[in-house]
C-alpha cells in the first residue's frame, strides 16, 4: 500500500495539544476569527454555532457546523445550540445542492478520539457531499483523494449560495 505522506496535518493538530482551555483549540480561534479577512474557513456566524469549512476536507466541499461554546459531550448542548445545529445543517445542505449539486451526503459527528475525532475537545459536526463514482480510480488504487476546487473558492461560492436563502426556505416544520 502507497501512502501520502502530509506530516503538515499532524504538525496543526499538534500545535494545540500543549495549550490549555479555548485559546488553544483551532475551533475557538476560528469562532474568534473576522470572517471578513478572509483568513478563516469560517463563513457564517450564527448566535450558538458557526460554520467553517474542513481544512483537510474528505471532498470538495466538506463542512462544518461547531458550537461555538468549548464542549466535547455532546450530551452538554443546550436545546438552542441543538437547534440552531439541525437548521444550520439543512441550510448547508440546501446551500451545497444550489452550488455543487451533490447525488447525496455524509453527516455526522465523531464523538471522542475512538470514534476517529483528530480534534476531540470541541464537538463539531460534518457535512461532506458525495457523488455517484467520487470514489474513483486515485482512492481506490493510489489512495489519493483528488479535491478539484480551492478551498478559499469554495469558501466564498457556498457562503454566497448560504446568504441567498431565507430562513422560510430552512424552517423546520
Amino acid at each position: 500500500m502507497e501512502k501520502l505522506w502530509s506530516p503538515w496535518r499532524s504538525q496543526y493538530i499538534d500545535s494545540f495539544k500543549d495549550k490549555k482551555g479555548d485559546e488553544g483549540c483551532v475551533f475557538c480561534r476560528e469562532n474568534n476569527a473576522e470572517p471578513e479577512t478572509g483568513e478563516t474557513m469560517k463563513f457564517y456566524e450564527g448566535k450558538h454555532c458557526f460554520i467553517m469549512m474542513n481544512l483537510y476536507p474528505y471532498n470538495n466541499g466538506h463542512v462544518m457546523v461547531v458550537p461555538r461554546r468549548h464542549l466535547s459531550d455532546f450530551s452538554d448542548l443546550s436545546e438552542e445550540e441543538m437547534n440552531e445545529v439541525m437548521s444550520l445543517v439543512k441550510k448547508v445542505i440546501k446551500a451545497l445542492k444550489m452550488i455543487m449539486k451533490p447525488h447525496g451526503f455524509n453527516f455526522g459527528a465523531n464523538l471522542g478520539k475512538a470514534a476517529g475525532a483528530g480534534i476531540d475537545q470541541h464537538l463539531h459536526f460534518h457535512i461532506v457531499p458525495r457523488w455517484n463514482g467520487d470514489t474513483n480510480f486515485m482512492p481506490a488504487l493510489g489512495e489519493i483523494k483528488v479535491i478539484s476546487q480551492d478551498l478559499l473558492t469554495t469558501r466564498d461560492n457556498l457562503a454566497a449560495a448560504f446568504r441567498s436563502i431565507t430562513e422560510e426556505e430552512i424552517e423546520i416544520k
